[in-house]
């Protein structure tokens, strides 16, 4: 049996980098598509060389991750870095079986002629987790070579062991990339329009298709490829349920946690994926599937970091966190999935407002910042508010009859008499508004509008202004 030679290694690393011989681009396989809003924080991090780290770039499957690494790469030529510094590998591939960093960086220098060991440039590494110990050896390649910028990514499991195994810590700066926001999704599709800015203000120009719009974004607007491809529309569950969350169900975490029981992952996450945005216990779980509390427990966590869920946590009436944490609530990181596991909904069915709510979630993706939810049950008096920030609430709603009859909004009045928030907001279907209850100001916008503005405004790194909810109203600056 014949060994690989080295010159088809050196011609697959070639074929990866092709504006080493055409130095004003990347292939046009990416060059035609148009990079995502987050390159333009992305990019800075990859440029920015005091700070002697490597960059990771995570997310979920699908979401475009290796685009923006090659219109990073576009960017950088487009700046002046001579194309012969910048080296991509996709290290998924099987003819770089078995090599490691070192010996990427020296196939790098022979193709090149560039010493990158000793001369610096930029290396990308995509897919870095099927590289076994990668964490060590980015880690060695960062201490070791000063003038060398280092960019990976990767999707589920490599995200996975950067949080299990601390040998990157201090040398590594994570940028998590979320799916599709609602703010992108309109601009792919050129119809930015129908959302407009007035007085630090976002208003519709078109409710009845913005709402089109956003039902279409719940159902298909998460994964960049989705959205130009009717045929993967009409099926999704063959393109998002077989080649993402199967992938990472059925291979990525049962190889890298050891899961024997692959049937218990699958049946914990259909069902938290058909009850997005509901409360739910480790008790209850456990109860209804007869896995035991530890393990669902552990499947929770593994499903959170692999980017299929996101898990938000329960504050009392009085805006404080509860000593066990008996209560959460489970959202899918991206809405799109719910469809390909199910069916997608349309904008009077009833799972239509917590899909809603998940949306808005979703868009919170990239943020550190906290986020809860509260619900209260004591004494005879029960409420809940869905979204709880750091001086500020918003109740989802998809209808207009809170807005007509804001008075029945007694568990976010509560709230508010109990915590003093100075921002709090309502979302409706179509009408916008600001009314007054019993001394509260309440600012009311249409649902999809406030989707828009949450996606657009964490994309460009805004925060919200202190005299309205998140959202509403913005001006520059950061969180």
């Amino acid at each position: 049996m014949r060994v690989v030679p080295k010159e088809q290694i050196l011609k697959r690393l070639a074929a990866e980098n092709p504006w080493w011989d055409s130095p004003h681009g990347i292939a046009d396989d990416y060059d035609r598509l148009t990079p995502r809003e987050y390159l333009s924080l992305f990019h800075p991090l990859v440029t920015e060389k005091k700070v002697r780290r490597a960059i990771l770039l995570m997310g979920p499957r699908r979401i475009g991750k290796t685009v923006m690494l090659h219109h990073c790469v576009r960017q950088l030529i487009a700046e002046g870095v001579p194309p012969r510094t910048i080296v991509y590998v996709s290290v998924d591939h099987p003819l770089y079986n078995g090599l490691g960093l070192d010996e990427f960086l020296a196939l790098a220098t022979d193709a090149t002629h560039h010493d990158f060991t000793r001369q610096g440039g930029y290396v990308v590494f995509d897919e870095i987790q099927y590289l076994r110990g990668w964490e060590r050896h980015l880690k060695a390649l960062v201490d070791s070579h000063r003038q060398l910028q280092c960019i990976a990514s990767g999707s589920a499991a490599a995200a996975l062991r950067l949080k299990s195994i601390e040998s990157g810590a201090g040398r590594f700066t994570d940028f998590l990339l979320p799916p599709l926001t609602f703010h992108e999704y309109l601009g792919l599709l050129e119809k930015q329009g129908l959302v407009t800015e007035k007085d630090d203000e976002l208003h519709s120009t078109d409710i009845d298709a913005l709402n089109k719009a956003f039902v279409h974004y719940l159902n298909f607007g998460g994964y960049p490829e989705v959205l130009f491809a009717p045929a993967i529309q009409a099926d999704p569950g063959r393109f998002i349920k077989a080649d993402i969350i199967d992938k990472v169900l059925l291979r990525d975490l049962p190889s890298l946690y050891g899961i024997s029981d692959i049937q218990e992952l699958n049946a914990l996450f259909t069902t938290l994926a058909y009850n997005t945005a509901g409360e739910v216990t480790l008790d209850g779980l456990s109860k209804n599937s007869g896995v035991a509390k530890n393990t669902i427990k552990r499947y929770v966590e593994y499903l959170q970091a692999a980017f299929l869920i996101r898990v938000v946590h329960r504050l009392g009436r009085d805006g404080r966190r509860f000593q066990r944490a008996n209560y959460f609530k489970v959202y899918l990181t991206n809405p799109s999935m719910r469809a390909a596991l199910f069916s997608p909904i349309g904008a009077d069915d009833e799972a239509m407002g917590a899909l809603a709510e998940t949306g808005i979630m979703s868009q919170w993706f990239h943020s550190t910042f906290p986020v809860h939810y509260a619900r209260w049950d004591k004494r005879g008096e029960k409420g809940e508010v869905d979204i709880v920030g750091r001086g500020w609430a918003v109740e989802v709603k998809w209808s207009d009859r809170y807005f007509e009859r804001p008075d029945e909004l007694r568990s976010l009045l509560a709230f508010c008499r109990s915590t003093r928030p100075s921002d709090v907001g309502v979302t409706t279907r179509t009408q916008a508004g600001v009314k007054t209850v019993d001394g509260q100001m309440i600012e009311f916008q249409p649902t999809s509008v406030y989707c828009y503005g949450v996606g657009r405004n964490m994309v460009r790194g805004k925060r919200w202004r202190a005299a309205s909810p998140p959202a509403l109203r913005t001006v520059e600056g950061k969180e």
